[in-house]
């Protein structure tokens, strides 16, 4: 009699999926992604561009743009990932939470788009008192607040989801093609829609918020966590003045005691630095050489689109090689574009040449990147320490953001008074180019701790 053969299976935890189980998954999470990535690819570049409009300055640019949500980062993601981490319920301990915030992206990226009307709305309500340009950009502080809650919240769990649900031997192929699906939606983004925000952008992002939430929900709807154990003695009662001080210091000392995982949270946060300043400015920078936005979204499409041709290939050198020496090598490779950029980049060609080099390399450490915390911190504990992780960013983000701004509002001389077209922005490699180098320093000293704690063959991550 002919011996049947077992269908392999794939495992996390107490879920278990058949090859086709894996490929329902993969699809249903990917979709929620793709969501995901479209008002992820397109708010900022909206954003600046509606901003743009009320003549604000690069330093409050940095400040409302990047620093104010990260600010909100220190304190929302380690409460919610806490949380999330000893929650339990028959939807999971990620799943509620995502689809609690899915209404504040919505309406957030949806009045942002109408910011503008509600602006002039505001103005005729003051009686003139403000200016339009400062009754505008209130409007759009509050929907950028509003949005900013549920991506933050969201945001910090969708990783931790992830590494609930995909199977381990599976997770860097995951990446890869989580990857893929951002930048196609970069691709589709930069193509065909960003050339045309300046006119439609209040459709654009009516566009948007009904494809988050509709794709939010149903992949909450669909994708099912497992069963996990009871949370640790004494997490569950965790309530009133007496609990939250408790969860507070028991936070606190998990995440940030072991020398080890600081040296692993600077080390991403620092080299997560090094793209911010071209990130940034990118909108006003191409404004300055005398790009277009149909130009430049065709520039950052073809980048997204190589980026997209080498997903699979990154992924699986991050899974044969480690995360820590691929971030290595392809910021040394930043570093020389960025050394490049500040000799050659005064107009538009050069910028357009190097805007495809910035994307590809940046883009080629955040593919890279993707399973950094998985491969290094323990699961038990991810989203309490992927969120003190989080906070590391955040701070960075806080400072850095009006940082570069006021830098470069002082080396223009005239401040942010000037208008777009007379700033200098090309200083912004150089600022690019010297955190680099000091990522590259900072991940040497994590690659030595990972070897310590056993390497690639017998890695075990330290206990807190």
């Amino acid at each position: 009699m002919e011996e049947v053969k077992k269908e392999k299976t794939y495992s996390v935890g107490t879920l278990t999926y058949t090859l086709g189980g894996v490929v329902v998954l993969f699809c249903w999470l990917l979709w929620g992604d793709f969501a995901w990535s479209m008002k992820d690819r397109a708010m900022v570049n909206i954003a600046a561009i509606i901003v743009e409009k009320f003549d604000i300055s690069n330093t409050l640019y940095g400040l409302l743009i990047v620093s104010y949500p990260a600010f909100t980062n220190i304190f929302l993601q380690p409460i919610i990932s806490y949380k999330s981490d000893r929650y339990r319920s028959k939807w999971g301990r990620r799943i509620p939470f995502i689809l609690a915030t899915t209404p504040f992206v919505v309406v957030g990226v949806i009045g942002i788009g109408f910011s503008p009307m509600l602006g002039k709305w505001f103005f005729e309500l003051c009686g003139g008192s403000i200016s339009l340009n400062t009754a505008s950009l209130i409007m759009f502080s509050v929907f950028w607040v509003i949005l900013d809650i549920g991506a933050t919240l969201s945001g910090a769990l969708a990783g931790a989801l992830y590494n609930d649900v995909v199977p381990t031997a599976l997770i860097g192929r995951f990446y890869a093609l989580f990857r893929a699906i951002s930048l196609g939606a970069g691709v589709l983004f930069n193509v065909f829609l960003l050339g045309h925000v300046s006119e439609y952008y209040a459709w654009i992002c009516l566009g948007l918020g009904i494809l988050y939430g509709a794709g939010l929900l149903s992949m909450c709807l669909k994708v099912k966590e497992g069963e996990y154990p009871p949370p640790e003695l004494g997490d569950e009662k965790e309530s009133g003045k007496k609990g939250w001080t408790e969860a507070v210091s028991t936070y606190f000392r998990e995440s940030f005691s072991h020398p080890y995982y600081l040296c692993v949270f600077f080390g991403f946060t620092l080299a997560s630095m090094t793209f911010m300043p071209i990130n940034i400015f990118m909108i006003f920078y191409a404004g300055s050489v005398g790009m277009s936005l149909k130009l430049l979204g065709y520039y950052m499409g073809s980048s997204y689109a190589i980026s997209f041709l080498l997903c699979y290939v990154l992924g699986d050198l991050a899974d044969r090689f480690h995360p820590i020496r691929m971030m290595i090598v392809s910021l040394g490779l930043y570093a020389i574009v960025m050394a490049v950029g500040g000799l050659y980049v005064h107009d538009v060609t050069y910028f357009g040449i190097m805007m495809v080099f910035h994307s590809v390399f940046s883009g080629a450490f955040y593919t890279m990147s993707a399973s950094y915390g998985m491969r290094l911190l323990p699961r038990e504990r991810f989203a309490t320490l992927n969120s003190a992780m989080g906070i590391f960013g955040a701070i960075s983000n806080v400072i850095a953001a009006p940082l570069f701004g006021g830098i470069l509002d002082i080396l223009n001389r005239g401040g942010g008074a000037q208008e777009i077209s007379q700033r200098d922005y090309h200083y912004t490699y150089h600022m690019g180019f010297v955190v680099a180098l000091l990522s590259i320093a900072m991940l040497l000293i994590v690659l030595k701790g990972y070897n310590k704690y056993g390497g690639d063959k017998n890695y075990v991550p330290p206990q807190v």
